[in-house]
């Protein structure tokens, strides 16, 4: 065993130390703790370990509030108080906003509740046992409930092994109104009208994609405008926080006349937004959200057009005299072809929503050439993680 003093935090909450000159990593540490640690990865440039012994303990740890921490791949950070955390993720994004775009900016982030923020959760059942996989693994850790998820995805959990799943897995989506999704995956029979009994707000049931009981669908509701959800659509999992973002973008935005929403998904945010907008138009290539988005935008009387395709393969068909661009892609953030077509249309403002500040710094650093950053804030989409939700405004100079 080696002993390392831990001296900070990388960008994904784990401890940083030094072993024979190399940076190791270790996860649920903080910074001046000193442990005693297992090596489990060496690489040429830096080693990942686990803590046997934490000789030295921070004043800054907590007790976590969750039975299974450290055993499942969910609350990386529930070693830090709330507080902490947010304000871990606050210097994250103002040093990688830093780092990869040179914008020296104080960020302001906003939080709702920490827990019981979850609308979808995902668990696997092996044996009949319901939970997570253990980090790095497919071994499961049995769960009671989870407290990151809605107290009505809780009341599911209890009743899941009513449904005779011997090996599968299990999607539970909730909604405003307490409603339930179940999306079920497995080789079993499964025993439908048991649930039913249980869980009087279940409006729809689908196995292996097919529909069993009710609905594929249930309705959300943001800011007073409806979206409907499909059981394999993506959708913002934190209510409140998206609320919040929208609130946000409200205040920000003026009125304008034409304005594309890219990888729109249901079309969250550029329906949120429709009553500043003239004409609307979004691009997802996920088709059942399409499908969804052009629904929603009949639900609220909203004049919008959706194209379904991998953005970068329909931008010349898309309009390019625009007053606004939103922008909220995947992980990778906006690729070469796409990241050109925005430069090139020269919308008035653009608002850029990401999950990884990395990807959002380094295109910020080729849109600032063009767009001045009006404000850019922080949004805790997922306490307890290391991740975090970024909303920048930008405006054409």
């Amino acid at each position: 065993m080696k002993k390392v003093v831990i001296t900070k935090l990388d960008n994904r909450g784990r401890g940083i130390s030094f072993l024979n000159n190399k940076i190791t990593f270790v996860p649920k540490t903080l910074p001046l703790e000193e442990v005693e640690i297992e090596l489990i990865k060496e690489n040429k440039k830096y080693n990942e370990a686990v803590v046997t012994k934490f000789v030295n303990v921070s004043d800054k740890r907590v007790k976590p509030l969750c039975p299974y921490y450290g055993l499942c791949d969910g609350c990386h950070l529930m070693h830090m108080s709330f507080e902490n955390t947010l304000a871990f993720k606050k210097e994250k994004v103002e040093s990688l906003l830093y780092k990869y775009a040179h914008i020296k900016k104080e960020i302001e982030i906003i939080s709702g509740k920490s827990l019981n923020y979850r609308n979808k959760i995902t668990l696997k059942i092996v044996n009949k046992k319901i939970g997570y996989f253990k980090e790095r693994s497919h071994e499961l850790v049995e769960i009671k409930e989870c407290l990151l998820a809605s107290s009505t995805i809780n009341e599911v959990i209890k009743m899941l092994n009513l449904l005779n799943i011997g090996n599968g897995e299990v999607v539970i989506r909730s909604n405003k109104d307490n409603e339930i999704l179940l999306s079920i995956k497995t080789d079993d029979k499964v025993l439908v009208e048991h649930s039913l009994n249980k869980v009087k707000k279940i409006v729809g049931i689908v196995l292996n994609d097919k529909v069993v009981y009710g609905e594929v669908h249930f309705i959300e509701l943001l800011n007073d405008v409806k979206y409907q959800v499909s059981y394999n659509s993506f959708f913002q999992v934190n209510k409140e926080v998206i609320e919040l973002i929208i609130d946000y973008l409200e205040e920000l935005m003026p009125n304008v006349n034409k304005a594309l929403d890219l990888y729109c998904g249901v079309g969250t945010i550029g329906l949120a937004l429709s009553h500043k907008i003239k004409e609307l138009y979004g691009v997802e290539v996920v088709k059942n959200a399409i499908c969804n988005a052009k629904e929603n935008a009949r639900l609220n009387n909203i004049n919008a057009k959706y194209i379904c395709g991998k953005v970068e393969n329909v931008l010349d068909s898309l309009p390019n005299n625009l007053d606004l661009i939103i922008i909220d892609p995947p992980r990778s953030g906006l690729d070469n072809k796409t990241r050109d077509f925005i430069l090139g249309v020269k919308a008035k403002y653009l608002i850029y929503i990401s999950c990884e500040p990395i990807t959002l710094a380094r295109d910020l650093d080729i849109l600032k050439e063009k767009y001045d950053i009006l404000n850019i804030k922080a949004f805790d989409m997922f306490p307890y993680t290391e991740h975090v939700e970024c909303v920048c405004v930008l405006n054409r100079r």
